[in-house]
Parts: C-alpha cells; sequence; structure tokens
C-alpha cells in the first residue's frame, strides 16, 4: 500500500503555504459575494481550485486527491441529502395539505400584540421549522442537527460531544434573542412592557435546548425547545398580557424606522379550527419527534452497532487510494498518523429514515393520498437538486483541504494568535456561515482547522468545533442568501443593501458574545467543558 504524508510548509515557509492554501476559500467567498454565481456553480470551481493546489503546491498524488473529492461529494449525499431530502419532505406534506395553514393560524389565534407574535412566530416557531428542516436558515442545530453531525464528520470528534458543548454555549444566546428582537421592534418600552413574555419564551427554549443537547443529541433540540417555547409561552399568555397590546408597529423605531403605525388595543384572534383540528396539523412534528428520540436512542443505535441484531445491514466501506494511505505529521502527531476514510451506508439507522418514516405517516394522518404525496416527493427532490450538489461539492471541497493538508496549514497560522484564538474561533464559523449560507457547509469547511487549531493552543478542540457552529449561527442572518430570500419573500426586492447594513452590526455583536463565551469557557470556566 503506497502512503503519502502531508506537507505544511510546501512553499517553503509557513505564510507563504497558508496564503495558497488560502485562495480556495477566497475564491468561494469572491464567487459567492462579488460575482454572485450559484452555490453549485462557484462550489464546483473551488473544488476544481482545491484539487489542483493539493496536487500542484501541497504534492498530494492525483489519485488521492481525487479520492478525498469522491469521499466528501458521497458524504453529501448520504447521509446529508437524505436528511435534507425527508426533512423538507415532511414540511411540504403539511403544506400541500393545507395543515400549515392551520398551524400558523394556531399560532397567531394566540394573540393580536406584534410583539409577542414575533416570539411566537419569527423566534419560537421558526425554529420548529429549522429544526425540521433546514437548508434554508440553518443554524447549529437545524434540519435534524445535520451542521453538527457533519462536524464529527470532518474532525473526528463524537457529533454527541459537539452538540453538548454547543448546548453549553447558545442558551446564553437563547435567552438574549427575544428581548433583542422586541427592542428592535419597539425599542426599549417594547422590552419594558413584555420581558416576562420574552423571559418565558427565552428562558423555556434555553433550557430544553441544554438538555436535550446534552441528554439525547444533537438531532433535536431545535425541535424540542420551540415546542417547548410555543407550548410555555402560549399557556403563559392566557394568563398574562402586557399593559399595552401592539397591533401595529414599526420595526426597529430606535434604529430608524421606515413604517410608522398606530398602536391599538385588543385581544387573541380566536382561531377559526377545532382543537382537535390543530393537534392533527401539528401532528407530522410530533410524530417527528418521537421517532427522531427512538433513533438516537442507545438500545436503538445498539440494534447496528457491532454485534447487534442488525449491523449487517450496515455496509461500511473503505475509499480506496485513501483509506489510511494519507499520514498526518509532526507538528500535528508526534509521529505520522494514518487518517481514516470510510463510508458508512445504513439505510435503517440514519437519521434521515427517521425523518421520512414520519413524513409517510403523516401522509396517511394528514389525508394527502398516496398518489399526491409522490408527487410531492418528485417535484420537492426537483427543487432541492442544486441545493443537494452544493452540498456535495462543498463537503468534496472540504475534505480535499483536510486530507491534503490545507487545513492543518491555516491552523498552523492561526495558532499563531495564541490565548486569544478562542475569541476568534467563532469569527471562523461566522463567515463560514456567511460565505456559504449553511453551518453544515461552514463546518464542512473549517471544522477540522479549529480542531487542529485547539491541539496546537492545548485548547479543547471539542469547544472551539461547537464555537464554530455557534459563531455559525450568528452569520446566518448576512449571509447573501438569507438576504435576498428575506428580500425576495417581504416585498424588499431591491433593498437588500439597506437590509444588509441593518443586520450586519447585530450579527457582529452576537458573534462577540459567542466570543467572549468561548474565551471564558476556554481558560476560566473549564468546568462547563464536555469531558
Amino acid at each position: 500500500m503506497v502512503t503519502w504524508t502531508q506537507m505544511y510548509m510546501p512553499m517553503g515557509g509557513l505564510g507563504l503555504s497558508a496564503l495558497v492554501a488560502l485562495i480556495p476559500i477566497i475564491f468561494f467567498f469572491v464567487a459567492l459575494a462579488v460575482l454572485r454565481l450559484k452555490g453549485h456553480v462557484a462550489g464546483a470551481i473551488t473544488l476544481i481550485l482545491s484539487i489542483l493546489i493539493a496536487i500542484f503546491a501541497f504534492k498530494m498524488p492525483i489519485d488521492m486527491a481525487f479520492a478525498a473529492a469522491g469521499y466528501g461529494f458521497i458524504y453529501g449525499l448520504w447521509p446529508i441529502a437524505w436528511i435534507i431530502v425527508a426533512a423538507v419532505f415532511l414540511y411540504k406534506l403539511t403544506v400541500a395539505s393545507g395543515q400549515f395553514d392551520i398551524i400558523r393560524s394556531s399560532v397567531i389565534s394566540i394573540t393580536d400584540d406584534q410583539r409577542l407574535q414575533v416570539l411566537l412566530i419569527g423566534f419560537s416557531f421558526g425554529a420548529l421549522l429549522e429544526g425540521a428542516a433546514g437548508f434554508g436558515a440553518t443554524v447549529a442545530f437545524g434540519a435534524l442537527g445535520v451542521p453538527i453531525l457533519v462536524a464529527g464528520q470532518v474532525t473526528g470528534i463524537d457529533p454527541f460531544h459537539i452538540g453538548a458543548m454547543a448546548g453549553r454555549q447558545l442558551p446564553f444566546l437563547s435567552v438574549l434573542v427575544p428581548f433583542w428582537l422586541v427592542a428592535m421592534m419597539d425599542g426599549w418600552k417594547g422590552v419594558k412592557e413584555t420581558w416576562p413574555a420574552a423571559l418565558v419564551a427565552g428562558g423555556s427554549f434555553a433550557v430544553t435546548q441544554f438538555f436535550t443537547s446534552n441528554y439525547i443529541g444533537p438531532e433535536l433540540p431545535d425541535i424540542t425547545s420551540a415546542l417547548v417555547s410555543i407550548v410555555s409561552l402560549a399557556l403563559f399568555l392566557k394568563v398574562w398580557r402586557p399593559k399595552n397590546t401592539e397591533t401595529a408597529i414599526s420595526m426597529g423605531q430606535s434604529a430608524g424606522a421606515m413604517v410608522v403605525n398606530k398602536p391599538s388595543s385588543g385581544g387573541p384572534v380566536p382561531s377559526e379550527y377545532s382543537l382537535g383540528q390543530i393537534i392533527r396539523a401539528w401532528s407530522p412534528f410530533l410524530i417527528l419527534t418521537v421517532l427522531v428520540t427512538i433513533w438516537t436512542m442507545k438500545p436503538f443505535k445498539a440494534l447496528f452497532a457491532p454485534g447487534g441484531a442488525f449491523y449487517s445491514l450496515v455496509i461500511n466501506f473503505q475509499i480506496p487510494h485513501l483509506h489510511q494511505q494519507v499520514l498526518k505529521a509532526a507538528p500535528i502527531v508526534a509521529q505520522p498518523t494514518p487518517m481514516d476514510a470510510v463510508f458508512k451506508f445504513d439505510p435503517l439507522s440514519a437519521g434521515g429514515t427517521a425523518i421520512f418514516i414520519a413524513a409517510i405517516i403523516s401522509i396517511f394522518i394528514l389525508g394527502v393520498g398516496i398518489k399526491k404525496g409522490i408527487g410531492v416527493f418528485a417535484e420537492m427532490l426537483i427543487s432541492l437538486k442544486w441545493p443537494i450538489l452544493s452540498i456535495g461539492m462543498v463537503l468534496a471541497f472540504a475534505f480535499v483541504t483536510n486530507y491534503s493538508g490545507m487545513s492543518t496549514t491555516l491552523a498552523l497560522v492561526l495558532a499563531g494568535t495564541g490565548v486569544m484564538f478562542p475569541f476568534f474561533s467563532p469569527f471562523l464559523g461566522w463567515l463560514g456561515v456567511f460565505l456559504t449560507g449553511s453551518d453544515t457547509s461552514s463546518n464542512a469547511l473549517f471544522g477540522s482547522l479549529q480542531s487542529t487549531t485547539a491541539q496546537q493552543i492545548n485548547v479543547s478542540d471539542t469547544l472551539l468545533v461547537a464555537a464554530n457552529t455557534s459563531g455559525g449561527v450568528t452569520g446566518k442572518m448576512i449571509s447573501p442568501q438569507s438576504i435576498a430570500v428575506a428580500c425576495a419573500a417581504t416585498g424588499m426586492v431591491g433593498r437588500e443593501s439597506e437590509l444588509f447594513r441593518y443586520t450586519v452590526k447585530h450579527s457582529l455583536i452576537f458573534a462577540s458574545v459567542i466570543g467572549v463565551i468561548t474565551l471564558l469557557q476556554a481558560y476560566v470556566f473549564t468546568g462547563m467543558l464536555v469531558s
């Protein structure tokens, strides 16, 4: 078996080698933010650049470079694309059956105060949709934990530990965000009038987020937290109402609003649907929660582990020309260490399968019908073909940078920031999501780099990888894709730059908060680290 040892200073010096390794990342940024190329086009060109640099600059054998790209791409298809397909299918079924309108109506019927509606819909309900489908507003635990799973794949760290660590960072932000949203809408006056509701929404979300991520797994925190937050806030609003009800207020009075309407008083808008109809509409997400919980339980996982009853259904495929043929070298490791490259195909135990089963059950509960369900599935596949291709390309690029040693070269440079790197660590995730629009892609791009840098500065690698995904959360609001979608959905087409300027300051503040939390956890509150 022919082996190849990674080179971290192929250009003769660390600085110049890092600049060369940065070329694909810089191009990806320019391609998306300046040239405005489609995601799959930018990803394809970036992949080609990374392969060329891996071969000609970092001296990686041609067969290994293409093997790494192929490994990354098929990992993008399974299990990542499978989770996306199943989750979006479930969501599309609720829309096609008309049940999504009932879900929305049930939320709006709770209150007509717009400040409280933004907590219910923008914060809690938005998190539910993100947690179930993701890849449209992807955050740390979105799309059934896919960002965390990808981070584990590219770093070799147990995804459960990464999710648990993120679950010890993000709850602080989860408590803060509801207050921040109200302040953006109605200034300090709004916060004073609605703080009990904001505390219930954020507090219930944060507590559930912590316990789910630390005791169940990374797949469900968004869904369980959102459901608990919605129910808690809805019940709280049965016994509490703000002194003044704002039914039509401006967004961002304290930051220069463009539309101003007068407040009025009133109560919740009665729902036109019965309790049974509402429960039926919500049932797909309830079924999803139950099934994913079962899929993440240790007894269930043990069935598909070595020695388990269904282990024969799991296929482990060693990637030829790559598995244990690439060797890590000093100073990353004490002695040359082979890197594994094993593709796992687990059709029954994969998280996406749990979601797909929930979708199949929902077809019958929602009365969609098999024929219409197949039609919805086909339309959904067509609509997702380019996003899936983009994910595959980005993961292929990430795997090439990882196996070629390019990410390690960048990590060695970043290690030069020393003890302050934990503060800047979340900004890498922030940058990655700004570039790609996806926390999953950000983790694929920078997860390995975060892990390697952590080892260089003697800080928990789990902490910094979690910080990458937590920091990515704060970059979502300024991602060009998010800005474009938001403007298209709200009638603000052509005002993208205006929205960007408004949100960028909030994004940077949140990223800084995560940076401070990470820095403190690295050196002061070390008891918060996942052991």
